[in-house]
C-alpha cells in the first residue's frame, strides 16, 4: 500500500484577488509586466480570506524604487491590534532591475502610467500584481470602447436567438 502513505500537496493557488475592471476603460494599455509585491504576514492573510481594493491604485517612482500607491488591503480580523497593517501603507514592487529602468523611462519619456491591473496568487501561492504599462484614453477613445462593446454584446445575442 505505497499509495497510502504519500503526502498531499496543499493547494495554495488562491487565484485573482482582485481586479481593477475601471483600468482597460481608462487607458490604453500597452504592455502587462508581473510584479512581486513586498508584503507583511497580515496582508497576505487578508489577501486570502477578503481580497483587496485597486480602484484609484496606481505604481510609481520613489526613491528610485517602484511603489504601489492607494492600494486598500483590508485589516486581518484575527490578528492582535499590535500585528495589524496600514491598510493604505506603500507597498515595495520587486522587478528585474533592466525593467524597472525600462518602466521608469517609459515613465519619464512618454508620459505613461503604470496601472495595477490584478492582484493574485501564482502556483507557489505567492501574491503577484499585474502591472500594465498604459497611456490615457481621451473621451472619445472611451466611446469607442462603449461602442465596442455594446456591439458584441448584441453580436452574441444575435448569434445565440439564431442558432
Amino acid at each position: 500500500m505505497a499509495g497510502k502513505n504519500k503526502k498531499k500537496k496543499k493547494d495554495l493557488t488562491g487565484g485573482t484577488v482582485a481586479m481593477n475592471r475601471r483600468a482597460r476603460f481608462d487607458y490604453a494599455i500597452e504592455e502587462t509586466i508581473e510584479a512581486g509585491i513586498v508584503l507583511t504576514g497580515t496582508e497576505v492573510k487578508s489577501l486570502r480570506i477578503s481580497g483587496a481594493s485597486l480602484n484609484e491604485a496606481y505604481a510609481g517612482l520613489k526613491d528610485g524604487e517602484l511603489y504601489l500607491f492607494n492600494v486598500h488591503i483590508s485589516e486581518y480580523p484575527n490578528a492582535p491590534k499590535a500585528f495589524q497593517h496600514d491598510p493604505k501603507r506603500l507597498r515595495k514592487l520587486l522587478v528585474h532591475r533592466r525593467e524597472r529602468d525600462k518602466l521608469i523611462g517609459a515613465i519619464k519619456r512618454d508620459g505613461m502610467t503604470l496601472v495595477p491591473l490584478s492582484m493574485f496568487f501564482n502556483h507557489r501561492g505567492i501574491c503577484k500584481l499585474s502591472l500594465g504599462l498604459a497611456k490615457g484614453k481621451k473621451a472619445v477613445d472611451k466611446r469607442e470602447t462603449i461602442k465596442e462593446r455594446d456591439w458584441q454584446r448584441r453580436k452574441g445575442n444575435l448569434l445565440r436567438e439564431a442558432g
